[in-house]
């Protein structure tokens, strides 16, 4: 299976039902009365972690998701049935984040976590909503409210208690492969893991954990060399970080100084690598210069890390690195979302802090006005011009948040155009 960690969709949710117009006509009922019922309140846009998902390979097949619409209101005060929701299931460890504003939108970590992203609209209130001592039969409905419309990033970080890190071919995939059950491809050339691989370890003494192989970092992966940043993401939430180091030297680089770049490279990304607890896989021991190497890196070594001499090809040594992993996780909290820099966020508020904002007024020139804003959209959105009664109060609810007074003080007279979305209409002083 091809392993996606990063992808950009569109996402819309449904709009409400329209509400109608209709009045009570029926033999012996004089008077009858406005009769007109409310539209269904559309779809909203569910995200779901679930197990059942490794990769983002499905969103990278459909980029584009709709809710359906509330039906429209009938008569007889009958309301129109609000659509289901949609429910798109991505894998445990999923970010959604707001393409436009970079905003953390939620930040999926366990099983059957369920966030709403796009709220559906709700549905427009029929005439009989608006019925009044004043006006006892108006013509009056509402259109349904529009469902919210994004771009969104889905970007997957795997959530495993352990990374393994070093260089290309040090032998990061065969020591997965032998500690767990994990299969990654194996083979005598650079790069060959190009994607991460997790693999759950039991230690004989019944313990266990979930270990990430992420593909060799090279110098510069910080700075997004190669596909530094698409690597280094995920380890950010790993507890403990194990350095698999080539002791025998067979690329013919030095094994301290790999270190040391490994480690300048986790020290350069954002998120306090440096603080979790290391520990280092000395690898192909089995090789002529390995010993020697290993004892010219432990005088070199200044800090006070643990360290494993193992030939993990024939699985010599791999026992007591297992225990200690364990120990270390057990005293070791769960990285904190303070720590890796984001914010947790699983309940999306649809559009009400930005309804809160109010609006703008632009001079196009020749005496045309345009306005733009998110509450004078939704007031013209969710008006049905259809009578003298829905115009007036249309004219009634931007009075009332200040667009007459706003207009006058930017210059507007009477018979000026003003714009608001596709409407047009005159400005009477």
């Amino acid at each position: 299976m091809k392993f996606i960690d990063k992808v950009k969709i569109s996402i819309t949710a449904g709009k409400g039902g329209d509400g109608i117009v209709s009045f009570r006509k029926e033999a012996y009922v004089p008077k009858g009365g406005p009769y007109g019922g409310d539209g269904g309140n559309g779809g909203s846009i569910y995200f779901e972690a679930t197990t059942h998902l490794s990769t983002l390979l499905e969103l990278r097949y459909q980029r584009i998701y709709k809710a359906k619409s509330g039906e429209n209101g009938m008569s007889k005060r009958m309301h129109g049935s609000s659509a289901e929701d949609l429910i798109i299931q991505v894998p445990i460890g999923t970010i959604i984040t707001d393409h436009a504003t970079g905003r953390i939108l939620a930040d999926l970590t366990y099983d059957k976590q369920r966030v709403v992203i796009a709220k559906g609209g709700r549905g427009g209130r029929g005439n009989a909503r608006f019925a009044t001592s004043r006006n006892p039969a108006p013509q009056i409905c509402e259109k349904g409210e529009p469902g919210q419309s994004l771009e969104i990033v889905c970007e997957l970080k795997l959530l495993a208690d352990v990374g393994l890190v070093g260089f290309p071919s040090v032998g990061k995939s065969t020591f997965l492969s032998v500690v767990s059950k994990a299969k990654p491809e194996i083979a005598d050339y650079h790069f060959t893991t190009i994607v991460p691989n997790l693999g759950v370890v039991s230690t004989k003494d019944h313990r266990s954990f979930v270990i990430a192989d992420l593909p060799g970092l090279i110098k510069g992966a910080s700075l997004g060399k190669g596909l530094g940043h698409q690597f280094l993401r995920h380890i950010e939430r790993c507890r403990v970080i194990v350095h698999v180091i080539d002791m025998g030297s067979e690329e013919g680089r030095d094994p301290f100084e790999d270190y040391q770049i490994i480690n300048k490279e986790l020290g350069n990304y954002q998120y306090n690598l440096l603080d979790r607890p290391q520990i280092i896989i000395a690898n192909k021991m089995d090789l002529p210069c390995a010993q020697e190497n290993l004892e010219k890196f432990k005088q070199q070594l200044k800090e006070d890390v643990e360290i494993y001499p193992v030939c993990a090809y024939m699985q010599e040594g791999v026992d007591q690195p297992l225990y200690h992993i364990a120990d270390l996780l057990e005293r070791t909290n769960e990285v904190t979302f303070e720590e890796v820099g984001e914010q947790r966020s699983v309940i999306y508020r649809f559009e009400e802090e930005t309804l809160e904002k109010g609006y703008e007024i632009f001079n196009e020139g020749n005496g045309v006005y345009s306005i733009v804003g998110p509450k004078v959209e939704r007031i013209v959105q969710m008006t049905s011009f259809s009578s003298d009664d829905a115009v007036k109060r249309f004219v009634q609810q931007i009075r009332n948040i200040g667009v007459d007074d706003a207009l006058r003080k930017v210059g507007a007279k009477d018979g000026d155009t003003i714009k608001i979305l596709d409407l047009e209409f005159e400005f009477m002083d």
